[in-house]
């Protein structure tokens, strides 16, 4: 199943939205606590990095999956705020990600 979602820029970008939306939720939910309460730093540094490189991938692939797509501005947009906001990847792919009909084709 995940061969086939990778074979589709719309695929790859749910795919690293999941990653990204999941690597937010640690950053906030547990580095930075751990930073914070726990006077632990070290794990915002690892994580905050891979959620950093996540991010620009997921602009990136947003951005060709637009062109590629023909997704217009407001979806754009959207995209983009989901990637900022806690569960907001997750909401994108579930009502904004969907692969087009294939009936219309």
């Amino acid at each position: 199943m995940l061969a086939n979602l990778l074979k589709t820029a719309l695929g790859r970008l749910r795919f690293i939205a999941f990653l990204e939306g999941t690597s937010l939720l640690i950053l906030l939910g547990i580095a930075m606590p751990l930073k914070y309460w726990a006077g632990y730093p070290q794990p915002v540094r690892f994580v905050g990095m891979a959620h950093g490189v996540l991010f620009i991938l997921y602009v990136v692939l947003l951005v060709q999956v637009v062109f590629e797509y023909s997704w217009g501005w407001k979806k754009f947009f959207l995209g983009l705020f989901a990637s900022v906001i806690p569960f907001g990847t997750f909401y994108a792919d579930a009502k904004i990600f969907k692969e087009p009909n294939q009936d219309s084709l």
